[in-house]
């Protein structure tokens, strides 16, 4: 799958923060944004959320990425350890499949504020027929 696929996807709330597929290969993703002050907490640093939101849509576009056309995945769990303050300009993720079975696929996320690791996370995505999925949400 290459970034044009992915921008075809449902990924407006990655455009609402400011987020951008960097690059998108089989089972690798890189997505980052340029800091806003709407993404920083009250000591001026990145607010958690945001670096959460990064690595949970980053995980995400790598476990597309390894997908079948008209199959997609949802987020089941994930696992953020945030290391150091994201202080600099630009926060970047990049994920990785490490693992895909018949109904999940696993992920794991490094995100780094210019070259420094500043949160590390695992995300765990449910696989769904694209069909099925919209078949029964209604």
């Amino acid at each position: 799958m290459n970034t044009q696929e992915i921008d075809k996807r449902d990924i407006d709330f990655l455009k609402y923060i400011g987020g951008e597929v960097l690059d998108l290969d089989n089972g690798y993703a890189q997505i980052g944004f340029e800091v806003m002050p709407y993404h920083k907490q009250h000591f001026g640093v990145v607010h958690g959320g945001a670096i959460a939101t990064l690595a949970d849509h980053c995980g995400w576009c790598a476990a597309i990425s390894v997908l079948e056309p008209g199959f997609s995945a949802v987020t089941i769990e994930i696992k953020i350890n945030y290391l150091k303050p994201a202080r600099d300009e630009f926060l970047k993720a990049e994920a990785r499949v490490v693992n895909q079975s018949k109904r999940t696929i696993f992920t794991t996320i490094e995100l780094f504020s210019k070259d420094t690791l500043v949160a590390y996370a695992t995300g765990t995505f449910h696989i769904l027929d694209e069909s099925k999925a919209l078949k029964n949400a209604k």
